[in-house]
């Protein structure tokens, strides 16, 4: 996996049931390392710190090799890396191969796999449609947040190199079909009730469906 660009938002206003809202998913790509930080990228705009941020989602990572099918449904965006509000557009990353824990330096961060992108109603706005909610998570590739173990920065053209892989985890493609299935894998479940790569929240709602 190599970084292809690094992306940060300045925050951008918006109506939303007649009411202005602020966001930081219009990501551009600029032309210089970013700082990984344990709560945040250095210098981005996290809007919404219940949904965004914090140790769980540092940072979002999305797939280069993903953008060919997005562009193909919305060819009159006007694209540029960034696009789905990633901080780090990745070539060859691949969500059936990336597991919850595994761990990976990269640059002179050290950084860890912990949940998928769940997408809000801001991807409506920004894709200027309401199926893209339907859409992306029928694709099934939602990108990953990193928690970051090691404060550093990260550049155009570095790699990711594994350091631990975790055991016993289910994969990011793995976990997000289980977030979205109304019948949930209960052995999916059971294998990450105790990753603590994980917040304790999301282990405890996952683990509610086991007594169902």
């Amino acid at each position: 996996m190599k970084i292809i660009s690094t992306n940060i938002a300045k925050p951008t206003t918006f109506m939303w049931n007649g009411k202005e809202e602020t966001t930081g998913i219009y990501k551009t790509p600029i032309d210089a390392p970013i700082h990984l930080g344990k709560e945040e990228v250095k210098g981005d705009e996290v809007s919404d710190r219940k949904v965004h941020g914090g140790e769980f989602k540092a940072c979002y990572l999305f797939s280069a090799d993903h953008y060919p099918n997005w562009k193909n449904l919305y060819p009159n965006l006007e694209w540029t890396n960034g696009m789905f509000g990633e901080n780090l557009t990745v070539e060859g990353l691949n969500e059936k191969e990336l597991h919850i824990g595994d761990i990976y330096n990269v640059g002179n961060a050290l950084v860890q796999i912990t949940q998928p992108r769940e997408p809000c109603y801001k991807f409506t706005v920004k894709f200027g449609s309401q199926d893209v909610l339907k859409q992306f998570i029928d694709h099934g590739y939602p990108g990953t947040y990193i928690r970051i173990l090691e404060e550093g920065t990260v550049k155009n053209g570095d790699i990711f190199e594994l350091v631990k892989k975790a055991k016993d985890s289910i994969s990011i493609f793995q976990f997000f079909e289980l977030l979205y299935a109304k019948d949930k894998n209960k052995d999916h479940i059971k294998s990450i009730i105790d990753n603590d790569a994980l917040p304790q929240r999301k282990r405890d709602k996952l683990t509610s469906y086991l007594d169902k």
